[in-house]
């Protein structure tokens, strides 16, 4: 029988691997998942180098995770006093982890939707302005121009939709568990 060591072990992989497939949900890879995992469990803040070797990774690879993941709000760079070396630190509630997952991914979404779509904006105006259309072209283009202003709706509705979960609104409609 194995050593109760090894069995806790095991089970706390299987955790971190539970974690890297919530975090792939959302469509951050499954590295940056396990290394939040990791950072999760063991409930203090990590260096570059535990890291490195608790994932069997170079130190080059597990900084641009660290760095993806200080990106997406996942992680965060702390000083403690008397330690040298960068720690990382994650944030253990998992509703401010939803958050920040969730908000991050819609808005790249939104960011480059927009762009795109005041880019198409503009360029149907110019066609409008620059010549004569018949009744057919008129109405595809006034088709067109409904739907961006549809799109750009619906993206500022995302933006308002994040701004609600971000400012910690939603808990007073959808408490957490522990606010029941």
């Amino acid at each position: 029988m194995e050593n109760l060591e090894n069995q806790i072990e095991k089970l706390e992989n299987q955790v971190v691997e539970k974690i890297a497939d919530n975090v792939y949900t959302f469509g951050v890879s499954k590295t940056v998942g396990r290394v939040f995992g990791i950072i999760s469990l063991n409930r203090d803040p990590m260096t570059l180098e535990q890291l490195s070797e608790a994932m069997g990774m170079s130190k080059m690879r597990m900084s641009q995770v660290v760095r993806e993941m200080i990106e997406l709000n996942l992680a965060e760079k702390v000083f403690m006093k008397g330690v040298r070396k960068d720690l990382v630190k994650v944030e253990n509630d998992y509703y401010q982890t939803f958050i920040a997952l969730f908000t991050a991914n819609w808005r790249k979404t939104i960011s480059k939707s927009r762009l795109h779509e005041h880019s198409l904006y503009k360029k149907l105006l110019h066609l409008r302005e620059e010549g004569v259309l018949n009744a057919e072209l008129e109405a595809q283009l006034d088709n067109l121009l409904v739907e961006i202003k549809g799109s750009l709706d619906y993206l500022d509705w995302i933006s308002r939709l994040i701004e609600f979960f971000e400012s910690g609104d939603i808990f007073k409609h959808v408490p957490k568990a522990e606010d029941k």
